[in-house]
């Protein structure tokens, strides 16, 4: 047995799903099934890892859904964005937004965003009894805190912990020096997207312009002529003709942090900056316009989810957006506003108009949810926060390598009005049996014929991290911290042990032997 050492140990407490409950997707009363846990606390790293099999958060509660059994599959998905272009529709996005801030134009017909996500809450409807259960249950919501004096009474006898506070980011409207320019590891080529729109089949090529067409016609055409003059003896143009002039460097796609930090005019009818603020009560910014961006969660989720005031109070509202179980950490060597969660504030002339709540983790900024003054709506504020993200993304790339991925939250294929995630290329969906990316051109074709999927086509793939001793999971019992196997001969307890079992099996060896799974 070994007393607990360190501060910066994952706690949670395992739940496992005994039913199923109502689908925030397609609206089935008992459709849905996951299992869940509730993290005291959790390593940016740990999460990490989480996610990378098919975990995903909402407050301080972490859920996995039960993929061969829950009426809509929900597939982890993640955007490259070192390889990312912005199709059409999001060109049009960028320019709709370039244009209201030079001039204040507004441009309300044919919006172009996306589908909103359903609520934190309906995400995970059927654990909304569990959560608040343990959210107001005194002995668990004093659970935290008793673990954390304990392991403070332990840690002071050795050396103190140094704490670094998160500074907020300022991204100014101001056009930036061109984002990272490195390749993913491991990056795949694939097709460019197809343009978002309703009948669009994802698993085909994308149409090409016709002006496109016409230009190739062309020059198919004049090579021809060409080809035709000097077997005739007549001498052949020694370059391209006037009409067809060599392809310039601006006729290359701009980037997409080109297309959002485009200069504007000094007499700009507006101004947007967004604000990266930590997610802390002990941060200043992030108190100071708590009450301006719950009164905005309040008006969005009213105006667009139709809730009512007591299902979206203060209470909702710090329990899914504020309240978060990652540790903020701030390595030499990660970026300069440090891991953890974060609300990126986009105010309009002084005034928030929306906030995107996110993770930065070790490898990826992964989006947790957003909302928005419903009076932009005719911004398409999903889409640009979005593309803005995903810019982001590659800015944190530039200083920490690793963190090269945008994680979109989960893809679900047999919700239409959801699969618009798709739309941002190149992007990968998790095996949810095997846990490795694969392209979701490759994943598409299966997903027609089945709402569950293994994508790994390899039929002798493993999971590789799976949990192979699960005497090694570390147990919190008792104000000491011990491996499962000491804690098992101890207590003897069948039922308890098939509880584990499955939570190691579903976090996985390396996350079973890092965090604390507290037993009361």
């Amino acid at each position: 047995m070994a007393s607990c050492t360190a501060l910066s140990s994952s706690i949670v407490e395992y739940f496992q799903g005994d039913g199923f409950y109502r689908c925030g997707y397609c609206k089935n009363e008992s459709g849905s099934r996951s299992n869940g846990m509730w993290a005291h606390s959790m390593t940016v790293q740990d999460y990490q890892d989480l996610i990378d099999r098919g975990w995903r958060r909402s407050g301080k509660y972490v859920y996995k859904p039960v993929m061969n059994e829950t009426c809509c599959p929900q597939y982890t998905i993640r955007c490259r964005p070192l390889q990312f272009q912005p199709s059409k529709s999001h060109k049009k996005v960028l320019k709709k937004m370039l244009k209201f801030l030079a001039k204040g134009e507004i441009s309300r017909g044919n919006c172009e965003d996306e589908p909103m996500e359903p609520p934190m809450e309906d995400a995970v409807a059927g654990d909304a009894a569990l959560i608040n259960k343990l959210d107001i249950q005194c002995d668990l919501k004093k659970l935290g805190d008793n673990l954390k004096d304990s392991l403070e009474r332990e840690e002071k006898k050795g050396k103190s912990a140094k704490k670094e506070e998160s500074s907020g980011l300022i991204q100014s409207q101001d056009k930036r020096a061109k984002l990272g320019s490195g390749e993913p590891a491991h990056s795949v080529a694939v097709p460019v997207a197809p343009k978002p729109g309703k009948g669009a089949d994802l698993s085909k090529p994308p149409c090409r312009k016709a002006k496109e067409i016409r230009k190739e016609r062309k020059r198919l055409k004049l090579m021809q002529q060409n080809a035709a003059g000097e077997h005739a003896g007549l001498q052949a143009p020694r370059g391209p003709p006037p009409s067809f002039p060599p392809k310039a460097k601006s006729n290359q796609p701009k980037a997409l942090e080109d297309l959002i930090f485009e200069s504007l005019p000094e007499d700009a009818s507006h101004k947007l900056e967004v604000r990266l603020v930590p997610v802390s009560f002990e941060d200043p910014e992030f108190k100071s316009s708590f009450s301006q961006s719950l009164s905005l969660y309040v008006k969005y989720q009213m105006a667009i989810h139709q809730d009512s005031p007591d299902e979206c109070g203060k209470t909702e509202f710090t329990r899914f957006l504020c309240s978060s179980p990652l540790e903020a950490e701030n390595p030499p060597n990660g970026p300069d506003c440090g891991y953890g969660s974060f609300h990126q504030q986009y105010w309009l002339d002084g005034k928030i108009i929306a906030v995107g709540v996110i993770d930065i983790l070790p490898y990826c900024v992964s989006s947790v949810y957003l909302y928005y003054d419903p009076d932009y709506s005719f911004l398409s504020l999903g889409v640009y926060s979005a593309l803005r993200e995903i810019a982001f993304t590659k800015q944190l790339h530039e200083k920490t390598p690793q963190l090269s991925y945008y994680y979109m939250g989960f893809y679900i294929h047999s919700c239409p009005k959801m699969r618009y995630k798709g739309h941002y290329r190149p992007s990968d969906l998790l095996c949810p049996e095997t846990y490795v990316w694969v392209p979701i051109e490759q994943c598409l074709p299966a997903l027609e014929s089945s709402k569950y999927c293994r994508f790994n086509q390899d039929p002798g793939a493993v999971d590789e991290g799976r949990s192979t001793e699960p005497d090694r999971v570390q147990v919190f019992y008792r104000r000491a911290v011990l491996p499962y196997g000491v804690y098992r001969k101890q207590r003897r307890d069948a039922g308890e042990e098939a509880d584990v079992l499955q939570y190691a099996s579903l976090v996985g060896q390396a996350c079973s032997e890092r965090m604390l799974l507290f037993r009361s």
